[in-house]
């Protein structure tokens, strides 16, 4: 069964860019929120204790950053 992919970008990060292009190419599906225009999306992110972004959630792992080897171990689990 798929994991559920959730990645939480910003408006201005590069990373973020980066990650979601990667997730596209390898046609990984995953639902996209944005902290810079959805306050609740924000929050959560706060409530871990993550301030920064690309943050990628895979089933019930978190990725903070763009760590390609990571993504694939847990995608390929």
């Amino acid at each position: 069964m798929a994991k559920e992919v959730t990645i939480y970008t910003s408006n201005t990060c590069p990373h973020c860019h980066t990650a979601k292009e990667y997730l596209s190419e390898k046609g990984i599906e995953f639902s996209e929120k944005n902290v810079s225009d959805d306050p609740g999306a924000r929050k959560e992110l706060m409530s871990k204790g993550i301030m920064a972004v690309p943050v990628i959630q895979i089933g019930e792992e978190t990725i903070v950053g763009f760590d390609k080897g990571k993504i694939e171990g847990l995608l390929n689990e």
